[in-house]
């Protein structure tokens, strides 16, 4: 079975403007605005997603889908923002559990009726469940067994207060893989054209199961980063990768930012080219650096600090592109390290502008390393030339 690319981010499209239909209904209840921040879809195992959910506690409503899709959707939001919700709402705290109720199914219903226009069937929804929920458990039981698993998340921002929400789509898998394989793909490619969506129609389409191998792919290439970093610091390291996003290029940016960032850009040649970025927030880059250093830097990202993350984006690189070449059974290889400090945003906007002329979605890692006790967050964004990735995952299928 072979999934459309595009038909995967006509689906991704479908997604956003759900999240937009959502915030409009949430800021006619709320009276505050909420913006659609980012939107995409994780294919990975399980265990992976559940390890990307770790150390978050939510509170929201949850419903199952029947009819033209199946499965689950879920509206969450920080338990520590609770009370900014609540005083947005009739009610207030008196009415807490109702009144998420009513949010989470105005929210969700107003996110399902584009799948539903688009599908040309109606979508029912199971009677909305209050949940209170630590890390994965706000997904629902059973959503994360097996491999292969497809999420749609959408982040809604509020404007004028410290609120967000966040929106779950676990397709159920069967039905799911029926809207996206190769059969549905010229409507989603036309749903594409209508949009304005520039590209060529054919070429994208790849073997189901090799979208959750690319995923392990990253995880692969975290045991080789870690090693040889290990290598050349002399210190116990490990990066773990919780999960591979699929997101569209002109949300990257969105992704990575606004607040300043610190790290390495490369560009990749070979099968799969394009261009990898580590980027760190700043503070996390000066701790990891300042661990690389035999002795205190004069400044938190000087001269000293910046070679050290160099040398790390280096290392870090070559161990991700060794284990994809590897399983992909290509030859690639990267630039010497660009160190950037800057607005997350502007660092990563160049990417996309070269890439954009020619497809639509990157690929975006959740990493974090962890150096004898010393733990910073980072983020890969993989931003591989569509068409050649699709090659190369087509070739790995037939092995």
């Amino acid at each position: 079975m072979r999934v459309d690319v595009r038909a995967l981010g006509e689906c991704n499209r479908l997604a956003e403007r759900g999240a937009e239909r959502a915030a409009a209904g949430l800021a006619d209840l709320t009276g505050t605005d909420l913006a659609v921040e980012v939107t995409g879809a994780s294919v990975a195992r399980g265990e992976d997603l559940a390890e990307a959910f770790a150390g978050r506690e939510s509170i929201g409503v949850s419903v199952g889908l029947r009819g033209g899709l199946e499965g689950e959707a879920v509206l969450a939001f920080d338990a520590a923002n609770v009370d900014a919700l609540l005083s947005l709402l009739p009610g207030g705290a008196s009415v807490e559990r109702s009144a998420v109720t009513e949010v989470g199914n105005i929210a969700l219903g107003g996110f399902l009726d584009g799948w539903a226009n688009y599908l040309g069937k109606a979508i029912d929804m199971t009677p909305p469940r209050y949940f209170e929920a630590d890390g994965a458990a706000v997904l629902p039981d059973g959503a994360l067994a097996g491999d292969g698993v497809f999420l749609f998340e959408s982040r809604l921002d509020a404007t004028t207060t410290d609120l967000d929400f966040s929106i779950y789509m676990l397709p159920d898998s069967g039905p799911f893989r029926d809207l996206i394989v190769g059969k549905t793909a010229p409507a989603a490619t036309a749903g594409a054209e209508a949009a304005g969506v520039a590209g060529e129609g054919g070429g994208t389409a790849v073997p189901y199961e090799s979208l959750s191998t690319f995923a392990s792919l990253a995880k692969r290439g975290s045991t080789n980063a870690a090693d040889n970093i290990s290598m050349m610091t002399g210190l116990d390291t490990t990066v773990d990768v919780s999960r591979l996003r699929f997101v569209p290029l002109a949300d990257v940016p969105a992704e990575v930012g606004v607040e300043p960032h610190a790290g390495t850009v490369f560009e990749l040649q070979g099968e799969p080219s394009g261009y990898l970025a580590i980027l760190f927030e700043e503070e996390s880059a000066a701790t990891i650096a300042e661990s690389m250093l035999p002795s205190e830097p004069d400044e938190p990202l000087g001269g000293m600090a910046e070679n050290a993350l160099c040398e790390l984006g280096n290392v870090m690189t070559s161990g991700f592109i060794d284990g994809w070449a590897n399983v992909l059974g290509t030859s690639i290889t990267h630039s010497p390290p660009e160190f950037v400090h800057d607005i997350g945003s502007a660092t990563i906007s160049p990417l996309v502008a070269k890439l954009s002329r020619r497809q639509d979605y990157g690929f975006v890692i959740d990493a974090a390393i962890q150096t004898e006790g010393v733990q910073a967050r980072c983020d890969v964004y993989a931003l591989p030339d569509e068409r050649e990735l699709t090659r190369a995952l087509d070739r790995l299928s037939e092995t």
